[in-house]
């Protein structure tokens, strides 16, 4: 992966320099708030999509609300796996950051000294992304468009080639989507099992929505007296 690198007539080197040359042209500001973006803004804003994905969904309730906050807790789940899946992968690779091997990059974040395929960022984000989409696919598209804005900036800043990118974001969809039946088996008994909780139902429905199941009551229904149950036993 490094020899591929260090040949200039690399699609992937030469659409580094087609991006990160954007940084050369853009005002300093701009950059200043790129590498904000990029490096904290993003991931930010992905944790906010999944928080507020999550209060869309505790109160509507419903039959299916206990398996959908499985779901987005699975998200961030997954986003920690691929993380740690990578590691070894970087340590097999062994590729430098492009600054290494490549000169006349305008670098936005000092500081990177540790390998750079693949992106920690892209995989973190795609992984959440998708997992987001297994939950809620109009907050998921949302969640893989954020993911594709992260894995541009990294490039933009100079410290990560495309394919690190590309790699992060192959990494973190096969994580979350793989690993997703198995981690719904385990999350969903013990969402519901917190959904029937007094005191933590919250978490799963909002207050004063009735939990899922046969004793829900439907707004707008009459209430069944107990003598009519009697006469219908």
């Amino acid at each position: 992966m490094a020899g591929l690198a260090e040949s200039g007539s690399n699609p992937d080197v030469d659409l580094l320099y087609d991006i990160n040359g954007l940084a050369k042209s853009a005002p300093h500001w701009f950059d200043r708030g790129m590498e904000f973006v990029g490096e904290y803004g993003l991931l930010l804003a992905m944790v906010l999509l999944v928080l507020w994905c999550w209060w869309t969904v505790r109160r509507r309730g419903g039959a299916h609300a206990a398996s959908s906050v499985a779901a987005l807790v699975w998200a961030p789940l997954a986003a920690g796996i691929a993380v740690l899946v990578n590691v070894p992968i970087r340590g097999f690779v062994e590729r430098p950051r492009p600054s290494v091997d490549h000169q006349g990059l305008d670098v936005l974040v000092s500081g990177k000294t540790d390998f750079s395929f693949v992106s920690d960022h892209a995989t973190l984000t795609m992984a959440m992304g998708v997992g987001l989409f297994v939950a809620n696919r109009k907050f998921g598209l949302a969640g893989i468009g954020l993911a594709l804005l992260e894995g541009f900036c990294r490039v933009y800043m100079g410290v990560h080639y495309p394919t690190d990118v590309v790699g992060g974001f192959a990494l973190g969809t096969a994580v979350a989507l793989l690993l997703s039946p198995p981690a719904m088996a385990l999350l969903t008994p013990v969402m519901k099992a917190v959904e029937q909780a007094p005191r933590a139902g919250w978490l799963i429905r909002a207050r004063g929505v009735a939990p899922a199941g046969r004793d829900a009551v439907i707004p707008g229904a009459r209430a069944e007296l107990p003598e009519e149950r009697d006469l219908a036993a």
